[in-house]
């Protein structure tokens, strides 16, 4: 089959998004399928090798504003036209909202070509966090336009696929996530590491990862580790990953330890030497990072939505806590940090749980929704 994919995030950008088309791409080559991957050129040397018998078209970008290191691809209609009616693909892929992925389903309408958007990021609830909360509606709206011009949205969670139901958009299905258990794997715990964080063996390490920005709720995470560190003194507090709210952070917590960026097996080697994830964003639509937790064999605690929701059963799996509970959420964190038996029975819980998650099975359900896909043209 061939399949065009459409991204204004590609590595070596690290987020969520980046990483799971990356994920779609590499294993529908496993699987096979022709490639044409469109997106913006970028300036940050590559971190990943390419893919063999991927084809990549480079349009021009521009830096996203207000959040540094990402961009977004500008218009390009033409030469997604040009390209397709010379590689005609059966089917594609859009899986970002910007003006490059407006350009891509025009250009499907216009040559017949079937179409799916992927729900990946709520830009509605991020206006919020960046002084733009009164355009929250208009922003909704416009995602809404976007994805009902294709043939399908696909979304990683019955949560969001029930809310989107109910919110005016069409043709709404479930694509689950995968997660890699080969790379993200409690056997790449490091005693080195953790004595590196000046931790000895029977002593807490807290971790965040993720970017490290506003909309992620940061506070909470700092006020939990406080909590903990009141009864544990030795506790230490290691934060993966960076972003616009890094400098702030570490001029007021110089006492935390900041590991930056990590990818591939150092990401896996700092996961699963953590004791313990907290992650109390409430702004994800998934949140990859809770599925790589639970493949690291490190209990999360996290609000009830997204991929916590979905795959971590509260007490069992980590601690899922009621939106805004911010007491409860502290409470929660406390509690397993104070307690090695019950992490423990998490741990071997939540490897089990999400054992069966293949990225590669994913790809080919990727591929075969693609392939039930009619065509829309414009009118």
């Amino acid at each position: 089959m061939r399949i065009a994919i459409v991204t204004e995030t590609y590595p070596p950008e690290i987020n969520g998004v980046a990483l799971t088309v990356h994920g779609f791409v590499a294993n529908l080559a496993r699987h096979g399928h022709e490639l044409l991957v469109a997106r913006p050129r970028q300036h940050q040397a590559p971190t990943v090798e390419p893919i063999a018998g991927v084809r990549e078209v480079l349009v021009r970008g521009a830096n996203l504003p207000r959040y540094e290191g990402l961009r977004f691809g500008l218009p390009a209609r033409a030469l997604l036209l040009r390209e397709w009616r010379e590689w005609r693909p059966d089917a594609a892929y859009v899986a970002t909202e910007g003006p490059l992925g407006w350009s891509a389903l025009r250009a499907a309408r216009k040559l017949g070509v079937p179409c799916a958007t992927g729900f990946h990021t709520r830009f509605d609830d991020f206006a919020a966090h960046y002084g733009l909360g009164y355009f929250r509606p208009m922003v909704f709206a416009w995602m809404r336009r976007f994805h009902n011009r294709a043939g399908a949205t696909l979304v990683p969670t019955r949560e969001l696929k029930d809310f989107l139901d109910g919110s005016g958009f069409d043709a709404v299905r479930l694509l689950p996530r995968g997660v890699d258990t080969g790379l993200f794997t409690p056997a790449r715990r490091d005693p080195d590491l953790r004595r590196a964080w000046g931790l000895a063996d029977d002593q807490l390490a807290v971790l965040y990862l993720g970017r490290i920005a506003p909309e992620k709720n940061l506070e909470l995470a700092v006020r939990s580790f406080r909590a903990i560190e009141r009864r544990l003194p030795g506790a230490r507090f290691v934060w993966v990953g960076d972003g616009p709210a890094l400098a702030d952070l570490k001029r007021r917590h110089p006492d935390f330890i900041y590991c930056g960026m990590r990818r591939g097996d150092e990401l896996a080697r700092h996961f699963a030497s953590a004791d313990l994830f907290v992650f109390p964003s409430l702004t994800e639509t998934f949140g990859n990072v809770t599925l790589e937790a639970l493949a690291s064999g490190v209990p999360p605690v996290a609000y009830d939505y997204g991929a916590a929701r979905e795959y971590v059963r509260d007490g069992v799996h980590g601690r899922t806590i009621a939106r805004d509970a911010e007491d409860a959420f502290v409470a929660a964190a406390v509690e397993l940090a104070l307690d090695p038996g019950q992490r423990a029975r998490m741990r071997a819980a939540g490897i089990e749980a999400v054992a069966h998650l293949s990225p590669q099975r994913v790809a080919q359900e990727l591929a075969a929704l693609l392939g039930t896909l009619a065509p829309r043209r414009a009118a």
